[in-house]
Order: structure tokens, then sequence, then C-alpha cells
């Protein structure tokens, strides 16, 4: 049987989760426009608990609130909106509903994050290496540096790593992303880096958390819940 969903946010991210969405059991009762928040009705969802948002930073907490209001569970792949995340959890508290957030939904990107941090701990013990981060995305990419490369150097500043850590951004032609951390010393250059091949990995993330929200209360994060995600070959080749 086919769990309803809601997406909200009509551009490329939006429509690749409409098209994926019957792969992962869901059935798409309304897609709605990121800047038309007020249409969200419980009459709109149309039964639908479960939503995805792809919207843009400033659409984000809006959005997150009403749906939480509503009773609606969220994956949240907007990024540039997380100064109001304290108030979106009090929003998700109140309403006894749950919400996951990331950075990228990418389960490859996030794998990335957990090498980028264990490298950053082995070079915080040798002081003669800086760092860098670097990344390119497409024209349309509002927010320069992504919210995933602002993660990239969290994690490694929280391994320890504190000497020099330079960011740059370039946005470009229609680039899905890649993402470059870097360390130098007098002696070597060390590269680690991750190149997403199309838009695909974000949208099943993003359909993979829904999955898992199910039934959940709280805010988390999607690096949190990677390791319990459902992955759809897997239980398809389990014995029944």
């Amino acid at each position: 049987m086919s769990v309803p969903l809601v997406i909200v946010g009509r551009g490329k991210m939006g429509r690749l989760v409409e098209q994926l969405a019957p792969e992962y059991g869901f059935d798409v009762r309304a897609l709605f426009s990121g800047s038309n928040i007020a249409s969200l009705s419980r009459e709109s969802l149309e039964g639908a608990a479960v939503a995805v948002e792809f919207t843009s930073p400033a659409s984000a907490t809006e959005n997150l609130r009403r749906l939480a209001a509503l009773g609606v569970r969220t994956v949240c792949g907007t990024t540039g909106w997380y100064d109001g995340l304290p108030q979106i959890r009090q929003a998700v508290a109140e309403a006894h509903t749950a919400l996951v957030y990331g950075a990228n939904f990418s389960v490859g990107v996030n794998l990335f994050l957990e090498i980028v941090a264990c490298a950053s701990a082995l070079f915080a013990q040798h002081p003669d290496y800086e760092a860098w981060g670097w990344e390119i995305h497409h024209s349309a990419k509002k927010d320069a540096p992504s919210g995933t490369l602002k993660k990239l150097a969290e994690e490694i500043r929280g391994a320890g790593f504190s000497g020099a850590l330079t960011l740059s951004a370039n946005r470009a032609g229609s680039h899905i992303g890649t993402h470059e951390i870097g360390f130098d010393s007098p002696a070597d250059t060390i590269t680690l880096r991750h190149t997403a091949r199309n838009r695909e990995g974000f949208a099943r993330g993003s359909l993979q958390a829904a999955q898992w929200i199910a039934g959940k209360k709280g805010v988390f994060e999607f690096r949190e819940i990677l390791g319990e995600l459902r992955q759809p070959e897997a239980a398809a080749a389990e014995p029944r």
C-alpha cells in the first residue's frame, strides 16, 4: 500500500523526488510551490502525513513551521536556514511531529564527511599542514559557500585541526556539485574529493529519510540516521 506524500518545491529536486517516489512506496498527492505556502492546509494535503521540502533559504523556515503545525513529518533538503533551527525544533516538539534535515542528502557525501573528519584528526597532529575547502556548483545555486562546504569545515575544526583553513566557492554552468578538501605542507599535498554525477543521490537519500521518519518524533540530522536507512535493493533480496 502506497504512503501519501506531498512535495514542497517545484524545482529540479522536487520534480526528481516526484519521479522517484513510487520506487520507495510513496503516492505523491500534491506538489506545492515553495513560495505559496499559504495554500498548504489539511484539505490540500489530501491525507498525506509526510512531506519532502526542497525550496530556498528564504522560504524554508516558514514552510517547516507550517508543516509542523499541520502535523506533517518533514524531510528538508534546503540549506541556508539553520539560524532558525531553534524555533523549528520548538515547533516540531510542540506539534509532536518529526523533521529530518541535512546539508546534503547524498549518502556518498555523508560518508565523505566521515572521511574528512577522520583525515582532519590525523592532520591535526602535524602543524606543518594547512587546509583548504573548495566547491563548484551550477550557476543557479543561491548559497555560496554551500551548506555542504560549511559542514565540511565544521568537521575539520571539530576533529581538532587548528591550522589555517581557507574556503572558496565557484558557480558556473550546470555543474551538479564537486567538493574538495586538501591538506598542504612544504613536503606534499593530499586531496580528498567528492563529485556528484547527477541529482539522483540527493533525491534518493531524501526519500529514504521519508521512509525512516514514519512514526518518529523529534528533530534529526540526516547523518545521524544514515545507518538506519532502508536499502530498497537489499530489502528486495531478503527471503520472505
